[in-house]
């Protein structure tokens, strides 16, 4: 993996032309970890509810109690695992529900990236946008909304009955389990974006719209979804279980997976050394059976581990 720094140099044109003409063809997946937040956020701005996201190390701070605070703990994991194990994963998803459960404008990157997948869409040169993304806030989709951009959207589903399973939602929102990712075709890249939540997602049904415009696709043939809920891949126990037990790349519709496996990966907002990041890399790699598709990394400060990772 490369990561791509700044100022520009010749590498890094080079990288940033190479980047941008794979994407239109159809050939780059992006996968969004929480620093993409802090695009567009004027210097010296922090997190405020309802205007700005929060970022990973905003988020801990705002769930964190006050003894976390005192000794100056910012893992995300560790605060929401000991809320987890002190009040319970209900007083957690509350909170998680309460922080997100609000109209965030989306970013510059949310809306370019929904301005590219209408071009993309239109031209008809290449397979539409698959975009993974890790946050659980609903601003990449109303990106899309107010793109007037067509999407289907797959959830994990981190909680409950149905744990370690994808939720397929099209656009005329009728939701349907993937008990058998192997034999799911309803969704695919040929007619329009997918948005893939790989940690779950806030569940703002009081709010949802249509995803975009578009044909309406033909009735599920697969067992409907039962009421949504918030999902949330986030305590040190919901990793260890997501890592070791939910590989996307196999849980995935065989069409979604089928792009994982031929394509590059584009990661934004993330830092190199997050383990959730390398993890899913290397499961990438292996399915990609030494085909070997280069990925990078946008940071803009990479430390000198980041840059050998």
């Amino acid at each position: 993996m490369s990561a791509v720094n700044q100022p520009p140099t010749d590498l890094n044109e080079h990288l940033a032309s190479l980047i941008a003409s794979r994407l239109l063809e159809g050939k780059v997946v992006p996968v969004l970890g929480a620093g993409v937040n802090l695009c567009g956020r004027p210097p010296g701005a922090t997190w405020r509810r309802g205007t700005y996201l929060p970022d990973g190390r905003e988020l801990a701070e705002e769930l964190a109690p006050p003894g976390f605070r005192e000794i100056g703990c910012h893992e995300l994991t560790t605060i929401a695992q000991y809320i987890a194990a002190l009040e319970g994963e209900g007083p957690l998803y509350d909170r998680l529900h309460e922080l997100f459960d609000e109209n965030y404008p989306p970013t510059r990157l949310h809306r370019f990236l929904a301005s590219l997948s209408r071009r993309m869409r239109e031209s008809g040169e290449s397979e539409c946008m698959l975009i993974v993304t890790t946050n659980y806030d609903d601003s990449l989709e109303r990106a899309f909304q107010e793109e007037g951009e067509p999407y289907d959207l797959v959830t994990y589903i981190a909680y409950g009955q149905h744990r370690g399973r994808f939720l397929h939602t099209p656009p005329d929102g009728e939701s349907t389990i993937i008990d058998r990712p192997n034999e799911y075709i309803d969704v695919g890249l040929d007619q329009r974006a997918v948005i893939a939540k790989v940690h779950g997602a806030v569940d703002r049904a009081h709010c949802d719209q249509p995803n975009g415009s578009g044909d309406r696709p033909a009735a599920p043939r697969h067992r409907p979804a039962p009421p949504r809920s918030d999902s949330y891949v986030i305590t040190e126990d919901h990793y260890v279980d997501y890592l070791t037990h939910a590989d996307f790349t196999t849980l995935f519709p065989v069409s979604l997976a089928s792009k994982l496996h031929r394509s590059h990966f584009l990661f934004l907002g993330y830092s190199l050394r997050d383990w959730n990041l390398r993890v899913m890399l290397y499961r990438l790699r292996a399915k990609q059976e030494g085909r070997n598709y280069r990925s990078w990394s946008i940071q803009p400060h990479p430390s000198p581990i980041d840059r050998v990772v």
